[in-house]
């Protein structure tokens, strides 16, 4: 398994499970690089130390929920880095238009359309969807972008807590997701 992770990320649409954008479309929770070309890999400490160094980082959990019938359906608590954004879904290899607009805009508040304010993105361990969203957040412009690459888990190891969480609400389409 850890071959598997010292390899480079697969060119685009290579081996199916990546899209001609180059998100991962596929296999979400599976082994992830060790390194992210767009952001800086951050492990728990490194993340605290940058919360303390830079208090308004924005947490961004890209964990997804099903959404079905114009609601979120996921049937169990999820809980998250105190403080975070829950954008379910905008860490998926395939968005929607509305998704795309809601994601997007959904930053936009979170940095007040600073797109030099530090962001954090993360899922949990070998989870591709912080990856993927950190990648998005770095095609739409922004640039201070970091990625904890093992996500939830991670943290609570190193003994930090978690919180409940809700995701931002969503009113584009009545589409599945």
């Amino acid at each position: 398994m850890a071959t598997l992770m010292l390899q480079p990320v697969p060119a685009r649409g290579a081996d199916g499970l990546f899209n001609e954008d180059g998100y991962r479309a596929g296999l979400y929770r599976s082994p992830t690089p060790l390194e992210h070309e767009d952001a800086q890999v951050l492990e728990p400490e490194g993340l605290l130390q940058l919360l303390r160094e830079q208090p308004g980082v924005v947490l961004i959990d890209a964990y997804r929920n099903p959404w079905l019938h114009g609601r979120y359906t996921l049937p169990e608590e999820h809980r998250n880095l105190p403080g975070s954004l829950w954008l379910a879904n905008c860490g998926d290899g395939n968005l929607s238009s509305d998704w795309e607009r809601h994601c997007r805009e959904a930053l936009q508040q979170a940095t007040r359309g600073n797109r030099a304010h530090p962001l954090v993105f993360y899922c949990r361990s070998d989870c591709w969807l912080g990856w993927n969203a950190a990648k998005r957040a770095a095609s739409w412009g922004y640039s201070r972008l970091y990625w904890l690459r093992d996500g939830i888990e991670a943290w609570e190891q190193a003994g930090q807590t978690l919180e409940p969480s809700q995701p931002v609400p969503y009113a584009g389409s009545q589409q599945e997701f």
